[in-house]
């Protein structure tokens, strides 16, 4: 996944929230603003296991934030490029991925002390822990590949190519795991247990899938294209596109909040924070669709609290749409969205 996505639209600084969040039609709004004080790139941030801290990708290092506060606890160093943060909470490790030097840094969570440094395939990007099969697994840019690392021994044990750039997984946590391929526009179908690429699934009319959700109750998989405004949704058992949902321009991360059955999908070219109601296995709604912040186009929640976390800074203006415009130093910061009482609620008290 992008590190992180220069536009041209520069738009307000998002703030900690005023009364005006009511105006949202979900009563999800911009709640606070946790600022993280040096320069460098992001990608994806993650919560942690049951510790309440964040974890946040930035250039050579991870942050480490507490989750309600927003103050540093830590950092975990020397991740140079890092895109990912994972997991094993049995273990109490976790595992970073570190894109430009193509290994994988383990550490402890309870001290954030470097363990180990794995060799891994190259540009490793996503990285998550695999329930069903307890492993570690990295999706590899160059390398067009996933990694599959034992975190017993920390090592990795199985190579497997997919014939494509991979973005991001998920699992149905029975067996079988689904990568979007950015260059190909497929998903396609993982048997890990065996290692073995089953299929491979077109997400037309969608186009270059970055982000990627998953309902296992459904067997729904939701993607987010990084080129068109949709929102593809597709049945993880026979690969059919059964929905499209329309979303801004810029995609790179989408979250699913399992309990209240929504996905969340952020676009960084144009600001826009989009949420879709799943309504049943193949029926969707958009049920709101506002402004957040541009260059906000990764996602993470807390599925316990209903949080959801975006890495995204400042940038200065420019004229000329096809300069990058340079990041604002110090303005590096992890937006927090919460829900509250609905306009529509509101209207009927």
């Amino acid at each position: 996944m992008k590190q992180f996505l220069f536009a041209a639209t520069i738009i307000l600084s998002a703030i900690i929230c005023q009364p005006s969040f009511a105006q949202t039609a979900s009563g999800y709004h911009l709640a606070k603003t946790f600022h993280i004080a040096s320069d460098g790139k992001w990608d994806y941030l993650s919560v942690g296991p049951n510790n309440n801290r964040l974890y946040v990708s930035h250039g050579t290092q991870v942050n480490v934030l507490n989750e309600t506060t927003g103050d540093s606890v830590g950092v975990i160093p020397n991740t140079i490029g890092v895109h990912g943060i994972a997991f094993d909470a049995a273990l109490n490790k976790g595992y970073t991925s570190n894109g430009k030097i193509n290994t994988v840094t383990v550490f402890a969570l309870t001290t954030n002390k470097v363990l180990k440094q794995i060799a891994n395939g190259e540009n490793p990007d996503y990285i998550s822990f695999e329930k069903f099969t307890q492993k570690i697994i990295t999706s590899n840019g160059k390398s067009k590949s996933l990694s599959v690392i034992d975190p017993v021994t920390d090592s990795v044990i199985a190579s497997i190519p997919l014939g494509g750039k991979p973005e991001t997984w998920v699992s149905d946590e029975a067996g079988k795991i689904y990568v979007n391929l950015e260059d190909k526009s497929e998903i396609v179908e993982v048997d890990i247990q065996h290692n073995k690429v089953l299929n491979h699934w077109s997400i037309a009319p969608g186009e270059a899938p970055t982000g990627l959700a998953i309902d296992v109750k459904t067997n729904r998989l939701f993607i987010g294209s990084d080129e068109n405004k949709w929102l593809i949704v597709m049945d993880a058992t026979n690969g059919k596109v059964v929905n499209k949902q329309p979303i801004g321009v810029g995609c790179d991360g989408v979250a699913f909040d399992a309990e209240r059955k929504l996905i969340f999908v952020p676009t960084g070219d144009d600001g826009m924070f989009t949420i879709v109601k799943e309504k049943s296995a193949d029926q969707y709604k958009v049920v709101d669709h506002f402004l957040l912040k541009t260059h906000a186009r990764t996602i993470a929640i807390d599925e316990s609290t209903h949080r959801l976390f975006l890495p995204t800074a400042n940038f200065e203006s420019v004229k000329d749409t096809k300069v990058k415009p340079a990041m604002i130093s110090g303005s590096f910061q992890v937006l927090v969205v919460e829900s509250g009482v609905s306009c529509i609620e509101r209207s009927k008290k």
